[in-house]
């Protein structure tokens, strides 16, 4: 899987010239407005048409409804998009002054947006591989780990139904928010998944800031191969010069969200980069420092954009890194419906931009129950685990703790000290919890700005319905080894020796247990 460009591959760096880079965070114009709410709307038509395969109506009523507020009085001013199934793109525009905002969907990279002002003749310069495999299928399965034996669980599935349901509800965990998917796994076994809103099991929706916690994978199956040392300073080349104080951050202190770095009032608003076509290199990378490397924890989407780019320029082989994600972590666990996008330079923005189904972020949490271990193969390095889910030297100052981009729930009354998740807007969760070997798994469009759901409840309702599912079955265990033992000692009192003396007592003593063999 070679990634190569079009045929205009000769004038690469002058395209790199002439795409203008978008200026940092620092309040917006109107026609800026414009275009982000443009680029929105383009990126998540591209992205829901040709990466999950969804619908017109169905995507409005999913990603183009309960967006960013500050977004929605110019997205409800913009014209009907243009989608273009032929050349795969979708353009959206905004201004009679401007070209439209315009994503483009190529294989592997799912769908890219060009920055505002760059028009569909650009689109020849984005990156793109020479030939990608297609390594869907259909996901038929119900095993999430691996080496596991397919089996009916049945206790499981009457408990859960309960919180499950409540879960669609749109009450009991949030009022008014939007479940889009369920998946619970105990044991390596799906016991409970349910689906609403025009999504299904081979449906990739945006993961958001799940996307951190997949990176944080990413970057830890290359700490296995030897190509990262997380502890080794001036991570890119743009900070390792004169007096730059940045070349002291570490990919640790990114992964700890404990850059230092300005990142302005949200760290998790990178809206010019992941609405306006802005590259990683101009938005997460050009930041000043405001605080010492470690000793800060701000939330900020750009700390993890700089880890997977410090992992690119370590590789220096873009076919390599491109391909890596997918022949590192995710094809081998099975996560054949995930994908990574990038942005227009080649960098990948998985801070938020990955899609994935339910299914398969419960196989990324199968891994960390596992150990970092598929199969027979190790593909985290020994001591990964324990390092994403310990609590890291600076803190949130409420709420949920944090590791190496991953959540700590140490807020969650009932739930298990050792349980530690992904998070994303709009609802996206993944928890794991090792004491129980299981992993919950919930996907939604909640309203941004909205109520939240209740990650916290929801977790704890369906442990406390695993675990009456384990006391059952291990109530049923222990009562038939209690009725076989009576069963024996009647053999051994009635001194019985024929099998068909034998057999008539145990029909009997089970019958009067109201069993049968």
């Amino acid at each position: 899987m070679q990634p190569v460009r079009s045929i205009f591959a000769s004038a690469v760096a002058l395209a790199v010239v002439a795409l203008p880079s978008m200026a940092q965070e620092g309040g917006n114009t109107d026609l800026m407005d414009k275009s982000l709410a443009a680029g929105w709307k383009a990126s998540f038509i591209c992205s829901d048409t040709f990466v999950a395969g969804m619908d017109l109506n169905t995507l409005e009523d999913n990603d183009l409804d309960g967006i960013y507020t500050d977004f929605r009085r110019a997205y409800d001013r913009l014209p009907e998009a243009r989608i273009d199934r032929n050349e795969q793109t979708v353009s959206v525009q905004y201004d009679a002054s401007m070209p439209p905002r315009i994503a483009a969907y190529r294989p592997g990279f799912g769908c890219t947006q060009l920055p505002s002002g760059a028009d569909e003749t650009m689109i020849g310069y984005l990156p793109r591989f020479a030939a990608w495999p297609d390594a869907t299928g259909e996901d038929r399965g119900s095993a999430i780990g691996s080496n596991v034996k397919v089996s009916l669980r049945t206790e499981e599935a009457e408990r859960l139904d309960i919180p499950v349901s409540f879960a669609f509800d749109e009450r009991t965990y949030g009022n008014g928010t939007r479940t889009s998917a369920v998946v619970v796994v105990k044991d390596g076994q799906i016991v409970a998944e349910r689906y609403a809103r025009g999504i299904d099991h081979e449906t990739p929706q945006r993961t958001w800031s799940v996307a951190k916690s997949i990176t944080a994978t990413v970057l830890g199956a290359a700490r296995r191969q030897g190509m990262i040392d997380i502890d080794y300073p001036a991570v890119i080349k743009a900070w390792d010069s004169g007096a730059d104080p940045r070349r002291n951050i570490t990919i640790r202190n990114l992964m700890h969200m404990a850059s230092g770095l300005d990142s302005g009032e949200s760290g998790s608003r990178t809206d010019r980069l992941y609405f306006g076509g802005g590259r990683v290199v101009d938005q997460a990378a050009s930041k000043v420092m405001e605080a010492m490397p470690g000793k800060r924890f701000k939330y900020a989407n750009d700390d993890t954009l700089i880890a997977m780019r410090a992992l690119r320029e370590a590789m220096d082989d873009d076919s390599k890194f491109h391909s890596f994600p997918y022949e590192a972590v995710l094809h081998k666990i099975g996560a054949r419906h995930t994908t990574m996008e990038v942005d227009w330079n080649g960098d990948f923005v998985s801070s938020s931009q990955v899609w994935s189904t339910a299914r398969d972020l419960a196989r990324v949490g199968q891994l960390y129950l596992q150990d970092g271990v598929w199969g027979n193969e190790r593909i985290l390095p020994e001591g990964w685990v324990d390092f994403v889910r310990t609590p890291a030297p600076a803190q949130p100052k409420s709420g949920a703790g944090y590791g190496a981009q991953f959540w700590l729930m140490t807020d969650a009354a009932g739930v298990p000290a050792d349980t530690f998740y992904m998070a994303g807007n709009r609802g996206q969760y993944v928890v794991i919890v090792p004491s129980m070997n299981a992993v919950i798994v919930r996907r939604g469009f909640d309203v941004i700005g909205g109520a939240r759901f209740d990650i916290n409840s929801f977790t704890r309702d369906t442990l406390m319905a695993l675990q009456a599912a384990e006391d059952e079955r291990n109530g049923a265990a222990a009562q038939r080894e209690a009725i076989e033992a009576e069963i024996d000692a009647e053999i051994d009192r009635r001194r019985a020796r024929s099998e068909k003396a034998i057999q008539a007592i145990r029909e009997e003593i089970l019958a009067k247990y109201g069993l049968t063999e």
